[in-house]
């Protein structure tokens, strides 16, 4: 019997949602081991490395020409270089890894707000409540962080934001490529190893002259990179493009509203962080918003 597409997609969702949050963990083990900018290099070297190899055994490496690999390597920069450039740099001044996750997930109402005017994709009045519902629940527990977080300076709460500008930019260019049936857009694999050569580029010179390379390279440091690496980079971008592949822009952006409840638990089992009654609100709140999303009738 076959598995519903609904079920299907709906998996993937999940699944997506448990790697991609997986990655704030992850990146805060390694970041005692090696900078921001050093951690990406290293990280984007290995994977487009990995994926060549890949490409090359099943005879698909190849040059899809300078258009193709551009837009390519442009949402790689953004997705990849910028989204998480900003958020290891937070977390390596003290943000705690749940609060950024909270501050990320403001993301689904900039999607929101650009789907239609730039993808032809608008967002419904049903979808509108949710994400606004998801805005004020993500509100309700980020001031209430501010507050208690007063040793964190304010830059570390910033940042995150410009991620969120970096990903959503990213997102919108990829489904509206998907969406018109583009001929610059490539395969998932082909895509990916583009978009992870040009981070890893774009990560060289702020590793050379920021943090001079300096990596210490333990038992702890690298079993960190084989998950970010196999798990996160290749399991949960690789989900993330697929979902764009199948649903619209909003739908999947919805998605980041489930980064906190995922992202705290997961920081409360690795470091002891703290949940308060005010996160549990917030994403009370924010459940509901995102349940309105995809709930909502597609066009």
């Amino acid at each position: 019997m076959s598995i519903p597409p609904w079920r299907s997609l709906l998996a993937l969702e999940i699944l997506f949602v448990l790697t991609w949050n997986s990655g704030f963990i992850g990146a805060e083990y390694g970041l005692p081991y090696a900078g921001a900018f050093t951690l990406l290099l290293w990280r984007y070297l290995l994977l487009t490395g990995l994926i060549a190899a890949v490409l090359a055994v099943r005879g698909r490496l190849r040059w899809p020409g300078a258009p193709a690999a551009s837009l390519a390597a442009l949402v790689g920069v953004l997705a990849h270089g910028g989204w998480l450039g900003c958020v290891l740099l937070a977390l390596q001044l003290g943000a705690p890894a749940g609060m950024i996750a909270l501050v990320t997930a403001l993301q689904p109402l900039l999607t929101g707000a650009f789907s239609g005017p730039v993808v032809g994709e608008p967002t419904s009045g049903r979808q509108w409540a949710g994400l606004v519902l998801g805005f004020l629940g993500v509100v309700i527990a980020v001031g209430a962080r501010l507050v208690g977080e007063e040793e964190v300076p304010t830059v570390a709460y910033l940042l995150p934001f410009l991620s969120v500008l970096a990903i959503t930019a990213a997102s919108l260019i990829q489904r509206r490529m998907e969406r018109s049936s583009s001929v610059h857009r490539l395969p998932v694999d082909l895509a990916m190893f583009f978009q992870s050569g040009a981070t890893a580029i774009a990560m060289v010179i702020p590793a050379l002259m920021v943090e001079g390379l300096a990596t210490d390279w333990t038992g702890p440091f690298m079993a960190t990179m084989a998950w970010l690496v196999l798990v996160v980079s290749l399991g949960s971008y690789g989900l993330m493009w697929v979902l764009i592949a199948r649903s619209d822009a909003t739908r999947v952006a919805s998605l980041f509203y489930l980064s906190p409840p995922v992202t705290m638990v997961m920081a409360w089992l690795a470091f002891g962080d703290t949940v308060t009654p005010t996160d549990i609100l917030g994403l009370a709140v924010a459940a509901i918003g995102v349940a309105l999303v995809h709930t909502a009738k597609r066009h």
